[in-house]
């Protein structure tokens, strides 16, 4: 047998930890800049580094330099999160409990803990614009991480066609 072929016929493991702290640095990056093109295009009134709102001013938080410090906050806020999926939810298959867990972080988040800390205005002072926004992004977050971590850890691998 040649040397390559025994290599390709080895299954590749996944490491189950370094896989969601991963996929919580890219789902990070990638929604925390479209919260940020969000906010620039006034679809949210949410800036992107709501979660530093009780440590910087809102002026610092509307610079470049807050606008990064909040799009890294959120990657370190989405890190926390796929471990947590994986923990919790990661035996699930399918896109469902991902869309529940986006859902589900947007109303702890912006229903529960935020408004309490001063963070982000109450849902009835937000506005629909802003409400539909934060909560689109946060469930398709959900589904990225999620589905993903599905993806990888169960088998929604096998109903690929078999030359894909």
């Amino acid at each position: 047998m040649h040397r390559g072929a025994a290599r390709s016929e080895r299954r590749r493991f996944t490491n189950p930890w370094l896989f969601p702290l991963e996929i919580g640095c890219y789902a990070g990056l990638f929604f925390g800049v479209i919260r940020w093109i969000s906010y620039e295009m006034n679809f949210t009134r949410v800036l992107p580094g709501f979660l530093l709102d009780s440590f910087f001013s809102h002026d610092f938080l509307r610079s470049w330099w807050g606008i990064s410090a909040g799009i890294a906050c959120f990657i370190a806020l989405s890190i926390v999160a796929a471990l947590l999926y994986k923990v919790a939810l990661g035996k699930f298959k399918g896109p469902w409990a991902g869309i529940f867990y986006g859902i589900g972080w947007w109303a702890v988040l912006f229903g529960l803990i935020c408004p309490l800390l001063g963070m982000t205005p109450w849902m009835n002072k937000i506005g629909w614009n802003t409400i539909f926004t934060e909560l689109s992004v946060m469930t398709v977050w959900g589904l990225f991480i999620g589905f993903s971590i599905a993806f990888e850890f169960t088998d929604e691998a096998s109903r690929e066609p078999m030359n894909a």
